[in-house]
């Protein structure tokens, strides 16, 4: 990337200080672009600790179901990155919570054959397991594959395939139905409720709620089920896109979590008040108008992040660094290509664990469509040059 080589020669050319010009430009770009990040600190402390309340509570509940397994939920999205475009008031929170199968039960992972899906998706088939030589947590458990079923009716839960699946696949739709139900319950359990008023907000494959202070300031966080990848940091989302919305057995496959992770090791490795998530906050503001995503504009940064040393992104560098953005993301668009940052990526930090196939396989183009479709490309990069 000839810009980045190019803005480092000018910077080594710069006093120390920054020069009172440069000052003038943060401070008009700060007071127009609201460039401070939201407090999102304390928003992050109250979901998180509705999320371990709700799951403790889950436990007691389920624990004598065949319901899946709620593991400790893991925040994603710019709320938990560290930033965000959007009015404080705005922000949702987004809370992965991971699904493990119950006893006598297997998630095998395949991939979707269902449809052509432009982002990678599979179905989780679930699987019955023989129990009847491993010692179980409640010895009157019986097995699901050699009892018989009028035993089974009579002494046992149903099991996961006769609940939230659909066929022999686990079913996104069922189970954020099951777990809205069970917010709505077990509200009243939970210490929350002594402080606020929840409202469970529609949404067909996750668990979206609004809570809400007397004072009138409210917290919007949606819950989003998810199945792991093996050990590594890729999951399956039950959350489509706006875009796309597959068959309800269909999961999404989801870096968020990847994401999430990436930017709190920047955090600790970056100087002291580094400008990257202004940087970010600056961008989305700048380009709102350019039709351009979000997520074209992140792992444009993210590329960025481990392509210039961290000790350049200081506050003083701030306009610099997003100059070095928008130059990146306009030669993206006029070679109607940028890359996936998690596929083939070279330049992957070694804390972010992957399945083995990423390291190997081609970048994906998050600009495909663009290549595809010059009269696209063109209408985008006239766009991108207006904003």
């Amino acid at each position: 990337i000839s810009v980045v080589d190019n803005r480092r020669d000018s910077e080594t050319e710069e006093s120390e200080e920054e020069l009172p010009a440069k000052k003038s430009m943060i401070w008009i770009f700060s007071r127009h672009f609201q460039l401070s990040v939201p407090k999102l600190a304390p928003g992050r402390r109250v979901v998180q600790e509705l999320l371990s309340d709700l799951l403790q509570v889950s436990h007691s509940l389920f624990s004598d179901s065949f319901f899946p397994l709620l593991e400790p939920a893991i925040g994603v999205g710019s709320a938990f990155e560290g930033w965000s475009h959007h009015k404080e008031e705005d922000v949702v929170y987004y809370m992965f919570v991971p699904l493990k199968p119950p006893h006598g039960h297997a998630f095998l992972l395949e991939p979707d054959t269902t449809g052509e899906m432009s982002q990678r998706s599979m179905r989780i088939r679930v699987e019955l397991v023989c129990t009847c030589t491993r010692q179980q947590p409640d010895n009157n458990m019986l097995c699901f594959l050699h009892h018989s079923e009028k035993e089974l009716k009579r002494n046992q839960m149903a099991s996961l395939l006769h609940t939230l699946c659909t066929g022999p696949y686990l079913d996104g739709e069922k189970i954020a139905l099951w777990f809205q139900t069970f917010v709505i319950l077990a509200w009243s359990m939970l210490p929350q409720s002594c402080h606020y008023s929840m409202k469970v907000l529609p949404s067909r494959r996750s668990c979206k709620v609004k809570l809400m202070k007397a004072s009138g300031r409210s917290f919007t966080v949606e819950i989003i089920f998810s199945v792991q990848q093996g050990d590594s940091d890729i999951f399956l989302s039950s959350q489509p896109t706006e875009a796309q919305f597959p068959p309800s057995t269909t999961w999404l496959e989801s870096y968020a979590v990847a994401e999430a992770k990436f930017f709190r090791q920047v955090a600790m490795q970056a100087p002291p008040h580094s400008c990257h998530l202004k940087c970010l906050r600056l961008c989305a503001r700048v380009l709102e108008d350019s039709g351009l995503s979000i997520y074209a504009l992140k792992t444009s940064v993210m590329h960025l992040l481990t392509l210039i040393p961290l000790s350049e992104w200081q506050h003083k560098y701030l306009l610099m660094r997003v100059d070095d953005i928008l130059h990146y993301l306009r030669c993206c668009l006029e070679e109607a290509r940028l890359k996936h940052f998690f596929f083939g990526n070279e330049d992957m930090p070694e804390e972010i664990s992957l399945p083995p196939a990423f390291q190997e396989a081609q970048p994906l183009n998050l600009f495909q469509d663009l290549a595809q479709n010059p009269a696209a490309q063109t209408e985008a990069l006239n766009k991108f040059n207006k904003s």
